[in-house]
């Protein structure tokens, strides 16, 4: 796990730096700047129907049918199937409100970045995004943060500028707990689950570095509420370029290693492992009935997330069609 390069000649090589940690960081800036810019843009490309990017929340129980092949899996009524021997759903019908929280991994490596952004300022951007386009149709906005720290901070979820102000400067600003362990998302997932009563939209804001274990708590809250993963990259995780002698640091535990990234089949074996992870991950999302959105540190928000709407958008045409045709 890639966090931190050092180069250990002094001699100058193309190569990426080390996006600084920034002393002053105004979250009424960012929040302006996003409110011009991408949600903006977002909420024309939306046309008011912003339910495309927030589908199965707000929603109330109505009645239980036979399952159809279109139907979302986990929408199946287990009881009642057992009881029918054949498979039920259960219905919901839109409520006029919605309830988002933004489940938060503070961990040491969100802080790095091989350019100008780190993936910490890249997370602060997308919640000022989507935490701007749910509170301006009335909807309120939640957040839960894991930094490491013996207890995770809770910001309940309301609807106000003033409340999303507040989210956005706890995420710019808060410090992260170094305790040379390795990231446990169960954690985090374990303890949404027992505080978001209420069926919701859940992001969750991760790098997914983490310590196995993860899977049955993800798959619980899918179980519960509508899911959506933003997971947060920076390329040179995924392609090590050529830097010559590193000293390569995992921020998180503090483990160092010394490496040529000029070694061609080391650099394929670093691929490899990042392609390999990107794998399992991918499997973990799609068994768990999660949508993944990936959020790069060299990639706009506002791209990313017109990726995303146009991919939805897609799915809930197929979704209709197959209702259609049955």
């Amino acid at each position: 796990m890639l966090k931190f390069l050092k180069r250990t000649k002094d001699e100058p090589r193309p190569g990426p730096q080390i996006a600084p940690s920034p002393q002053h960081v105004d979250a009424n800036a960012l929040l302006a700047r996003v409110q011009w810019t991408s949600a903006r843009y977002l909420n024309g490309l939306l046309q008011g129907n912003y339910r495309t990017l927030f589908r199965g929340s707000g929603v109330m129980f109505t009645d239980i049918r036979a399952y159809e092949t279109s139907d979302d899996v986990r929408h199946i009524d287990w009881n009642v199937t057992a009881r029918m021997q054949t498979p039920y759903v259960r219905q919901y019908e839109q409520d006029r409100e919605l309830t988002a929280w933004f489940l938060l991994d503070l961990s040491a490596s969100i802080d790095f970045g091989s350019e100008h952004k780190r993936k910490r300022d890249v997370a602060a951007e997308a919640i000022a995004t989507l935490g701007h386009l749910l509170r301006r149709h009335g909807n309120r906005v939640g957040l839960l943060i894991d930094r490491g720290a013996a207890h995770l901070d809770v910001l309940p979820a309301r609807n106000s500028q003033k409340h999303l102000l507040s989210l956005l400067r706890q995420i710019l600003t808060a410090p992260i707990q170094t305790n040379s362990t390795r990231t446990d998302l169960s954690v985090l997932l374990q303890r949404a689950n027992r505080i978001i009563k209420q069926r919701s939209t859940i992001f969750l804001v991760s790098d997914f570095y983490t310590t196995p274990g993860w899977q049955t708590p993800l798959t619980g809250l899918a179980s519960r509420h509508d899911v959506i993963a933003l997971r947060l990259v920076d390329p040179i995780e995924q392609t090590l370029p050529d830097m010559g002698m590193l000293i390569m640091r995992d921020s998180e535990t503090g483990e160092q290693v010394f490496v040529d990234s000029g070694d061609e089949r080391f650099r394929k074996r670093f691929a490899d492992a990042a392609q390999a992870h990107l794998a399992s991950l991918m499997t973990t999302f799609a068994q768990a009935g999660v949508d993944c959105l990936e959020l790069s540190t060299h990639e706009t928000t506002e791209a990313a997330l017109i990726r995303f709407i146009h991919a939805r958008e897609q799915l809930l045409r197929r979704s209709s069609q197959g209702k259609s045709r049955a």
